[in-house]
């Protein structure tokens, strides 16, 4: 405080005494830094999210990808199904999953993580492994078309993460999967 301000707190209170003064003077300074948040708070801008530039952002909602708890996760119309007991990409998809690794890498975004699933037939260790085989060939192709290997994550998720009800035909075949995500840190 200034030497004028403080005679102007003191003759206030001309009663006070020096606790009851640093009382006032903590009150007003929170009142102050309080009025300076909110002030703030109205001027900033929204940063982009996660991490992303916009045009990364434009680029992923284009592809067809959502954000997600997990990332920009590609949504369910871009989806990488595989057959039954399969770990072996359908050739239809193979030159979408081209197409969308150039289109990410054309603005930057070279880390990825391709998580692989199951429908909830056979043992868990089995489908831990087959969800495991499933997310290794989507990443030889993301590979082929320009990734470097070491910035790509594999997972297995086995037949934890379904999207769809395993009781049907239709449904397990959903769960049959493969999923692209990208994660910013």
């Amino acid at each position: 405080m200034t030497p004028a301000h403080r005679s102007a707190t003191a003759s206030q209170l001309p009663h006070a005494s020096p606790s009851d003064r640093r009382g006032l003077a903590a009150t007003v300074l929170l009142a102050v830094l309080v009025a300076m948040a909110a002030a703030l708070s109205g001027c900033r801008t929204t940063p982009p999210p996660r991490g992303l530039t916009p045009e990364q952002v434009a680029v992923l909602q284009q592809e067809g990808f959502t954000l997600t708890d997990m990332g920009w996760e590609l949504g369910r119309s871009e989806k990488i199904l595989f057959g039954f007991d399969e770990d072996v990409i359908p050739r239809d998809r193979i030159a979408g999953i081209f197409r969308l690794a150039h289109a990410l890498t054309g603005v930057g975004i070279d880390h990825v993580r391709v998580d692989g699933h199951t429908d909830d037939i056979g043992t868990a260790e089995y489908n831990q492994r087959l969800s495991l085989r499933r997310a290794e060939a989507v990443a030889r192709v993301l590979v082929t078309a320009g990734f470097e290997r070491r910035n790509i994550e594999v997972r297995g998720m086995g037949k934890r993460q379904p999207v769809a009800d395993n009781r049907t035909a239709a449904g397990r075949a959903e769960n049959r999967r493969a999923s692209i995500v990208v994660t910013v840190e």
